[in-house]
C-alpha cells in the first residue's frame, strides 16, 4: 500500500511539474514572439512621436501617455474605495449577513465579462451621470460624452473587487494580539485601524494594486465606449488658467495602447502593413505594466521592510 500511495505521489508531483513547465514554455513563448516581432520597430521615434494620418508613420507616444494618465486616474479612484469597502467589512462588519451579501456581490462582480462593465461604464456614467450633471449646469454638452474620466471610473469598477479580496487579506493577515494591545492602552477603533493595521496592512493593499494595474492597462472593452480614440495625435491636456501650467485634462478623449492594438488588428485596411506596428505597440504595452507593476513591488518591499523593522 505505501509503495501504490508513493508512486501516485510521483506521479502526480510529475504531473504537476509538467503542467508548470508547460505553462511557463507557453509565456516565454508568446513573449519571445512579441519580442522578435517588434523590437526592430521599437526606437525613440517610434516612443516620442504622435501618429500621422494612416497609423503606418510617426509614433504612439499619445498612446502611452493616454494608458498611464487612465490607469493613474483609475487608482485614485479605485483605492479609496476598495480599501474603504475592505476596512468596513473586516473591522466593522464582522460575519453578518449584511458582509456576507456584501462578499457574496463582490465575488459575482468579480466574474462579470469586461464588455458588460463597457456597456455599464455607458449608459450610467456617460449618459445618466455625465448627462444629469449637464443638465443641471446648463453649459452644454461637458460630461455626458465619452471621457478619460469615465473611462477611468469603469475600470475602477472593473478592479474594484480585487483591491476589496487582497485588502481583506492584508487586514485579516495582521495578528489580533495587536489590536488588543492598541485597545488595551485606550486606543479608539479608529485609531486602532488607522495607527496599527494600516500600517501593517500596507504591503498587502499594495498587492491588490498590482493586480489592478496589471488588469486595468491592458483592458480593452471597458474604455471601447467610454473615452478612448483611434486617432487623437494631441495629448490630453489643459492648461489652468490660474497657474499657466498644463494638467491632464480628465473630460478629454484619450489614444490608449491595447485599443490602438484592437483597432489596427480588427479595423486597419492593410493589416499586413500595420503588423509590426502591432507587434511593437504590444511589446511596449508589456513593457509599460512590467515597470508600474515593479513600481508597485519596490514600495511594497519597502514598506514590508519597514514593518519588518518595527
Amino acid at each position: 500500500m505505501s509503495i501504490s500511495r508513493n508512486s501516485y505521489g510521483i506521479l502526480f508531483e510529475s504531473l504537476c511539474r509538467g503542467m508548470t513547465m508547460l505553462a511557463f514554455f507557453v509565456l516565454v513563448l508568446i513573449l519571445g514572439k512579441i519580442f522578435l516581432n517588434g523590437y526592430q520597430i521599437v526606437t525613440w521615434e517610434f516612443l516620442s512621436m504622435a501618429p500621422r494620418e494612416g497609423m503606418t508613420e510617426g509614433g504612439i507616444f499619445p498612446a502611452i501617455f493616454g494608458t498611464i494618465a487612465v490607469t493613474f486616474l483609475m487608482l485614485i479612484m479605485v483605492l479609496p474605495l476598495g480599501v474603504g469597502a475592505a476596512i468596513y467589512l473586516v473591522e466593522y462588519a464582522g460575519d453578518g449577513r449584511a458582509a456576507r451579501i456584501i462578499r457574496a456581490a463582490v465575488n459575482n462582480l468579480a466574474g462579470v465579462p469586461s464588455i458588460v462593465f463597457g456597456l455599464f461604464g455607458v449608459g450610467f456614467f456617460v449618459l445618466f451621470l455625465g448627462r444629469n450633471i449637464d443638465a443641471a449646469l446648463g453649459q452644454g454638452l461637458i460630461f455626458g460624452q465619452p471621457a478619460m474620466l469615465w473611462a477611468s471610473a469603469t475600470l475602477a469598477v472593473l478592479t474594484l473587487p480585487v483591491i476589496i479580496v487582497t485588502t481583506e487579506e492584508a487586514l485579516r493577515a495582521v495578528p489580533l494580539s495587536h489590536r488588543e494591545a492598541a485597545y488595551a492602552l485606550g486606543a479608539t477603533r479608529w485609531q486602532v485601524i488607522q495607527g496599527v493595521v494600516l500600517p501593517q496592512a500596507r504591503a498587502g493593499i499594495l498587492t491588490g494594486a498590482i493586480l489592478s494595474v496589471s488588469r486595468g492597462a491592458g483592458e480593452t472593452a471597458p474604455i471601447l465606449f467610454t473615452g478612448a480614440a483611434y486617432f487623437l495625435p494631441r495629448l490630453p491636456v489643459a492648461e489652468i488658467p490660474w497657474l499657466g501650467i498644463p494638467m491632464i485634462n480628465p473630460l478629454d478623449q484619450f489614444m490608449e495602447l491595447a485599443y490602438h492594438i484592437f483597432i489596427m488588428a480588427t479595423q486597419s485596411t492593410n493589416p499586413t502593413e500595420t503588423l509590426p506596428i502591432q507587434y511593437g505597440t504590444t511589446l511596449v504595452l508589456v513593457a509599460l505594466t512590467f515597470l508600474l507593476n515593479l513600481t508597485a513591488i519596490t514600495l511594497r518591499f519597502f514598506f514590508r521592510r519597514e514593518a519588518a523593522g518595527r
